[in-house]
């Protein structure tokens, strides 16, 4: 909630460097008083997609952990559990007709959807939705 809040009302503020980043932190921290369970699913979303072949990661320049390709964005999860992935606008919507993902919490006339990590179980879909991403990224650079 304080998370849409910033976003839409003082989405400026991300233009002042490192604010976004120390208030990823900061959501972060209470996070792992409030929900310590979804820190720990984050925390197994980032091992498994670290053990995929030319991957790494990286700040996202808005918060959270971005996932790489050769030094090419895949997507990026922020700490409050949303995991923002850019796709063609006609998978993104394919993806948002099945029901495995919603429209970007910000850039919704793009092709970056966004998925909630709300409990266990969506760690899967949220490991798949970085796999399609991943599959058609190295797919080009092939």
């Amino acid at each position: 909630m304080m998370f849409s809040f910033v976003v839409k009302k003082l989405g400026f503020i991300k233009s002042i460097p490192l604010t976004a980043l120390i208030f990823d932190s900061g959501i972060k921290l209470w996070l792992s008083i409030a929900e310590p369970n979804k820190l720990e699913w984050l925390d197994t979303l980032e091992e498994e997609v670290l053990r995929w072949e030319s991957i790494n990661i990286s700040l996202h320049k808005f918060g959270g952990t971005q996932f790489n390709f050769n030094k090419r964005e895949i997507g990026h999860v922020h700490s409050n559990g949303i995991l923002d992935i850019l796709f063609s606008q006609e998978i993104k919507a394919d993806l948002i007709r099945s029901g495995k993902a919603e429209e970007h919490h910000v850039f919704k006339k793009s092709g970056w959807i966004s998925f909630y990590i709300q409990n266990e179980d969506d760690v899967k879909l949220a490991m798949a939705l970085l796999r399609k991403s991943y599959l058609r990224i190295a797919q080009k650079s092939i």
